[in-house]
């Protein structure tokens, strides 16, 4: 399995995902964070008025109520007046009718007396005494609820006075100055645990969105190979599949393979095309080179025999003896025609196949040694000498029919083409488990230009010499045809007296 890293391909330069996932939630929490502070800023001290606001209500009313009840002295409302005053830093005085002090929160006693007669007696907003202003929020039946400012100290406070059963006077104050250093404390405070966050945050943020973004990078890198129609990159397989990015991997690497399968049976496919295509190309260039030479070949026979054939329509000559003459020509050219076309119909059956080898195991001594007996004759005619030594038995395997006709060929080519000393000598040399049998001519050797053409069907060395001796220029192209066929080695060699043919069998 191949491992892919940022530098084992060349990708195009893209967003990172796991950049935009980062600052995508980086970028929230800037915003969630601006936007609590912009709220804290302008609306928490509100919302802490409004909360000491209600907190003065209620410890108003707790009052008034416990004066109602009588239980304004009990240790029980004692204890309530208590937590309330110190849970919300208010201050309270409770005055009978006689401006005795009955309850308070507070050591400063005669102040808050003087300012509850004085709110008590004065009936306009503004005053001209220790305050300066007086703004009502809220009255009704029995109590006032109001904002006064302190003119020496500029501290504002939230007052809630009234009058409270059979004429007692109930003051409840609280200094605004707490909430405002509350809220700057809040808000402070806030800042910086949301710096920490947003730091912590960013941190936590980059390690995940690299955990969540690390296999679709693989997959992103894996799909580049893919499109470069390469298959070794695979999505690492896990034990479990723990989510859809590895259930994704996972049918990429199936794909992957199914594509690498389809790919090559595709190519294949393909190939045996493509070697049709070639082969039915060779099989059309062998059929128009077949036709042309078979119609060169024919042309010179047909000529001789149309001409001698009119000679003798015409009646050219009484003579009994030219007239036999004609009668031998026209059955020589027929004879020649017909052996050519046998050869034609030979070599064209062993090169389409329709001619399989019949394997068996022979005696390749015995065959040579029939074949230069039944060929005596033509020997004697041309006064060559056959050599051939007293070999052993040798068995080898092949279609002992063919390999006569490739012997045939052979041994008629060297007579038709002996000179010199006119000596014929085939050979038998055994090497491991194959022999080679050769057939040598003395002779002028074949020029080295023709060696690679003289298997070729219709080619011929000395077309003057073929002509007298009948050759067609087919004989060799059906040894090689054959030997092929066997997938067996033949071949051609020259010497400085003759030129040597050989074709080798296996033993075993």
């Amino acid at each position: 399995m191949k491992k892919l890293d940022d530098n084992s391909t060349n990708i195009k330069k893209t967003h990172s995902i796991r950049f935009e996932i980062s600052a995508t939630f980086i970028s929230i929490m800037f915003l969630t964070f601006g936007l609590i502070l912009l709220i804290n800023l302008f609306f928490m001290e509100k919302f802490y008025v409004q909360n000491k606001r209600e907190a003065i209500i209620q410890a108003y009313r707790s009052i008034a109520q416990a004066i109602t009840d009588g239980d304004i002295t009990s240790e029980e409302f004692d204890q309530e007046i208590g937590h309330i005053c110190e849970r919300y830093n208010i201050e309270m005085i409770v005055l009978d009718a006689d401006s005795k002090t009955v309850k308070s929160s507070t050591s400063n006693v005669e102040f808050l007396a003087k300012l509850l007669w004085e709110n008590m007696l004065t009936s306009s907003s503004n005053t001209t005494g220790e305050f300066e202003t007086r703004e009502i929020l809220d009255y009704g039946d029995g109590y006032t609820l109001q904002m006064d400012m302190d003119r020496a100290t500029g501290r504002k406070y939230l007052d809630m006075w009234g009058v409270v059963g059979s004429g007692n006077l109930v003051l409840v104050r609280s200094t605004m100055e707490s909430i405002r250093d509350n809220v700057i404390i809040s808000n402070t405070f806030m800042a910086y645990v949301g710096i920490i966050a947003i730091v912590v945050g960013s941190i936590f943020i980059l390690y995940i969105s690299k955990k969540v973004t690390d296999p679709i990078k693989r997959l992103y890198l894996i799909s580049d190979q893919m499109k470069k129609l390469n298959f070794e990159a695979k999505y690492e397989n896990l034990e479990s599949y723990s989510n859809e990015i590895d259930v994704l991997g996972q049918n990429m690497n199936e794909l992957s393979e199914t594509l690498e399968s389809t790919i090559k049976e595709l190519k294949k496919a393909n190939i045996a095309l493509k070697h049709d295509i070639a082969q039915k190309e060779e099989i059309d260039e062998m059929r128009k080179e077949f036709l042309s030479n078979v119609s060169h070949e024919l042309k010179t026979p047909i000529a001789l025999i149309q001409g001698y054939a009119e000679g003798l329509k015409e009646g050219i000559s009484d003579d009994e003896e030219s007239r036999n003459f004609y009668c031998e020509v026209i059955m020589d050219e027929a004879s020649k025609m017909n052996i050519m076309v046998k050869k034609l119909l030979t070599l064209n059956q062993l090169e389409f196949g329709n001619d399989s080898a019949n394997m068996d195991r022979f005696d390749i001594v015995d065959m040579i040694r029939n074949y230069i007996k039944s060929a005596e004759l033509l020997a004697k005619q041309k006064d060559v000498t056959i050599k051939f030594d007293d070999y052993e038995p040798i068995f080898v395997w092949g279609d002992e029919f063919k390999i006569e006709e490739v012997l045939q060929n052979f041994y008629s080519n060297a007579l038709n083409h002996i000179d010199g000393d006119k000596i014929i000598e085939i050979k038998l040399i055994q090497e491991d488990n194959h022999v080679r049998v050769s057939v040598f001519n003395t002779g002028k050797p074949i020029p080295e230009e023709s060696l690679d053409h003289i298997w070729e069907k219709f080619y011929k060395v000395d077309k003057a010499r073929t002509r007298e001796y009948g050759g067609s220029g087919v004989g060799l192209s059906i040894v090689k045809a054959i030997m092929e066929g066997m997938h067996q080695a033949y071949g051609v060699k020259n010497y400085d007296n003759g030129v040597e043919f050989y074709f080798e069998l296996e033993t075993k």
